[in-house]
């Protein structure tokens, strides 16, 4: 075993144990393909999902999975107007899951949040039954503190440049706590406690997914 991946099973080990002392189901998985499997294995057929904008649960290949499933799909890449796509938003609320990611966990099993609509936050919050949250190792933070720095010197500004927006970030690389219209840190959240035990379930995988 390298020396990465035995600091990445420490760092992992560690995250999982706190997330479930916070009420949260968490699963350490060591390659994408087995992130794949044990998430449908924790989907059952049938299910309502809806789901945040990720690159993690691409990389894994999990959307495609579901298209070829016995499930109803809620997806706002379908939608052809806002008014489609503000729908599906509610329809998250209402939904059996919701897949995300997160911008960064900490060791302590906080998982740690920027968004710009909200729509994703707000669904981790409450509503869904269950929400599903694939994470990379790669996120995994010291503390709250370098969580948020993370997300907003490194995550934010490479999002901002793939979504082409207009931002102080995505253009000299670090935040600047901009107003800007097209800023995409409008909210800050940290689930640090589940009052509903394991509705929150994260699969941490122990390669590098999305930023």
């Amino acid at each position: 075993m390298m020396p990465k991946e035995i600091y990445n099973n420490i760092n992992a080990k560690k995250v999982i144990e706190n997330l479930e002392k916070r009420n949260m189901q968490g699963f350490f998985i060591k390659t994408k393909e087995e992130a794949l499997q044990k998430a449908l294995e924790l989907i059952p057929s049938k299910s309502t999902i809806c789901w945040g904008g990720s690159q993690s649960i691409l990389q894994i290949g999990l959307i495609d999975a579901l298209y070829k499933g016995d499930y109803t799909l809620f997806d706002r890449a379908k939608a052809t107007c806002q008014d489609e796509i503000d729908d599906i938003y509610r329809k998250a609320f209402t939904s059996d899951f919701y897949l995300a990611s997160a911008n960064a966990i900490t060791l302590d099993g906080k998982i740690v949040n920027i968004d710009g609509t909200g729509n994703r936050v707000a669904a981790m919050i409450y509503g869904p039954k269950n929400v599903l949250l694939i994470i990379g190792v790669n996120k995994i933070c010291t503390d709250e503190t370098t969580a948020i720095d993370r997300v907003k010197n490194y995550a934010s500004p490479i999002n901002a440049i793939r979504l082409d927006r207009k931002t102080p970030c995505s253009i000299n690389g670090k935040c600047y706590d901009c107003l800007s219209n097209d800023t995409i840190c409008c909210v800050t959240t940290v689930n640090r406690y589940s009052k509903v035990k394991d509705r929150i379930k994260v699969i941490l995988v122990g390669e590098d997914l999305g930023f």
